[in-house]
């Protein structure tokens, strides 16, 4: 029985962890950036036939003649320009639980896998909800605004349907994270003791915390695949897209299997121990 607790001990030991790495990714520029959510791209913003100049009505353009020294129908057609730099914007966003990072792709985006250099972070908050609208409107230059962008009213939407996810989602983790802390030392405790009552302890604390990791992670392929689509399929007017976190979703699902596997195990801890205390108790009858 101490053997598999130790399995248990392993299990929740590398789910505490991993999770932590989810929480706390991209806590700064060289911090786990790779291991984001979604990472939103908008270094081809402009690139499109909505931003086509050549009939003389340059739109947002002609606002923006006075800061750049080269034609605008250049700039437009020009697939290596970044017309994002030109607007004073990054060229992506990652964004993590508790925060977000802009940076830039190197030498530029219009190449085969660049080189994405992370430029700053935002403070991390609890409860953080990335709204690209309002961040990607502030960092415009005086004069233009999202409308000027023909930035799509969806995304906006689906910003608020996706907020009250991601408060849930904190929550679940901050419980998840906790129990499987908890569930290191009942393990520990059920690898000292050896007995059926720290295996029930054990138990129910590494169910809470599969519950908590479960339910965290489900919110958060939910988030992800719902901002990602949507941005996906009405920003692509624009030159916008958007890409899921793959390393963050394979983190935090083996998390969840490994608290998983630390519960199952807690279970036949717990049986194999009643049924041994049951054998005692007969052996030990005249």
């Amino acid at each position: 029985m101490r053997l598999t607790a130790v399995v248990t001990l392993l299990c929740a030991l590398v789910a505490f962890i991993l999770s932590i790495l989810c929480l706390f990714a991209g806590s700064n520029r060289t911090f786990l950036q790779d291991a984001d959510m979604l990472t939103l791209n908008i270094s081809r913003i402009g690139h499109t036939t909505l931003f086509n100049t050549t009939d003389g009505d340059g739109g947002f353009f002609d606002t923006l003649i006075n800061d750049i020294q080269e034609d605008i129908n250049d700039l437009v057609n020009d697939v290596t320009s970044d017309i994002a730099d030109a607007l004073n914007l990054p060229d992506f966003y990652r964004v993590h639980v508790m925060d977000f990072c802009q940076g830039v792709y190197y030498p530029n985006a219009s190449i085969d896998d660049p080189e994405a250099r992370t430029t700053r972070c935002s403070n991390r908050t609890t409860f953080f909800h990335f709204e690209p609208s309002k961040t990607i409107e502030e960092a415009l230059p005086s004069g233009i605004t999202l409308e000027d962008l023909h930035w799509p009213s969806d995304i906006t939407n689906a910003e608020r349907t996706i907020k009250v996810a991601t408060n849930a989602m904190f929550v679940c983790y901050v419980i998840g994270i906790a129990f499987a802390g908890v569930g290191i030392f009942t393990a520990i405790w059920a690898i000292l003791t050896g007995g059926r009552l720290s295996a029930l302890i054990n138990l129910v604390v590494d169910l809470i915390a599969f519950l908590g990791l479960g339910i965290a992670s489900a919110i958060a392929t939910a988030v992800i695949v719902k901002g990602a689509n949507t941005i996906n399929k009405y920003g692509e007017s624009i030159g916008i897209a958007a890409y899921k976190g793959s390393k963050f979703l394979g983190m935090t699902w083996a998390a969840t299997a490994l608290i998983f596997v630390a519960a199952i195990i807690s279970v036949v801890q717990a049986i194999g121990g009643r049924k041994r205390d049951k054998h005692l108790g007969e052996k030990d009858r005249p």
